[in-house]
């Protein structure tokens, strides 16, 4: 087997395995986020913009994963 046929495989395995994390991660903190709001209403606008940060750093996450695929 020539190291050229796996380069697609790691491709794969790289953004399959770099997108899981951020994807759970950006699940919980919207349902946490939800949860606290459904808690207490009126803290929705100290809950919202710290969740949107969380979820974009979590993100981020993912589109570095993204690069390295595109880099093999």
């Amino acid at each position: 087997m020539d190291a050229t046929n796996l380069i697609p495989l790691a491709k794969g395995l790289t953004i399959a395995i770099g997108g899981i994390g951020p994807a759970i991660g950006i699940g919980l903190i919207g349902a946490k986020a939800m949860e606290a709001i459904g808690r207490n209403p009126e803290a929705t606008g100290k809950i919202f913009v710290p969740m949107l940060l969380g979820m974009a750093f979590a993100e981020a996450v993912a589109i570095y994963a993204l690069v390295v695929s595109f880099t093999l």
